[in-house]
């Protein structure tokens, strides 16, 4: 097991902290700190970062921080505190950017039907404003649902420590067989990318897993290429 690392035991404190009050407060410290979709009247402007340290459940939280004790330490003893930490809020920032993308595409393609089949835009709009919702119509779970969770972020740091270490040993819980990294993750990301459009697993934000998993590979892709080249000319 890794050593843990300092910012990675902060943010380890402060996601337990949250979801403790979470717990005491459940309320109405969901609507304050999930990320809701951004025309949502509960949406508030802290909540792409305040979203990455709640947690739904206690398994939740407890598989999130393991992943972030086990592969953010070992980036940040690589990178250092200061690029670790842009990297973490990086990645979880760019998993809100592709979820909330792909939430607004569902959104306003499920409006557009409703209208095609008869329904006026004054109606919905009368709908939303009332917290209303007509079954059968997935996008108004996607308008009044929130995302929460670290698994963005952690996401990003599970591709750079699969991008600088491809043959470490990585085992899954239901498969208790070693698999190296670079072939862990890959599998792990193409479950997120079948289950996101076909939703077949609901109640996880897949979509951002794949947002972590792209803005923390971009740059774990360049800085070990810059690295390199560092190395190279000195």
């Amino acid at each position: 097991m890794a050593k843990i690392t300092d910012t990675v035991k902060v943010l380890i404190i402060i996601n337990v902290l949250f979801f403790i009050g979470s717990l005491s407060m459940s309320e109405t410290t969901h609507p304050l700190f999930n990320l809701y979709y951004f025309a949502n009247p509960a949406f508030k402007f802290w909540q792409p970062i305040s979203s990455m340290f709640m947690h739904g459940d206690l398994m939740h939280l407890v598989f999130n921080m393991i992943a972030l004790w086990m592969f953010g330490s070992a980036m940040e003893q690589i990178w250092g505190q200061r690029k670790f930490i842009f990297f973490y809020f990086s990645a979880g920032l760019g998993a809100v950017l592709i979820n909330s993308a792909v939430s607004y595409f569902q959104v306003q393609s499920g409006m557009q039907e409703m209208i095609a089949e008869g329904f006026t835009q004054s109606y919905i709009n009368e709908l939303l404003a009332n917290g209303r919702l007509i079954n059968g119509y997935d996008w108004f779970y996607t308008y009044y649902g929130s995302m929460l969770g670290a698994s963005g972020a952690v996401y990003g740091v599970l591709v750079a420590f699969a991008w600088y270490f491809p043959n470490s040993k990585l085992m899954l819980i239901f498969l208790p067989v070693p698999i190296a990294a670079k072939y862990f993750v890959p599998v792990l990301l193409l479950g997120d990318l079948i289950f996101g459009f076909t939703g077949a697993a609901t109640g996880i934000a897949h979509f951002a897993h794949l947002g972590g998993a792209i803005f923390g590979f971009i740059m774990a892709y360049f800085w070990k290429k810059n690295s390199a080249n560092q190395h190279r000319w000195n």
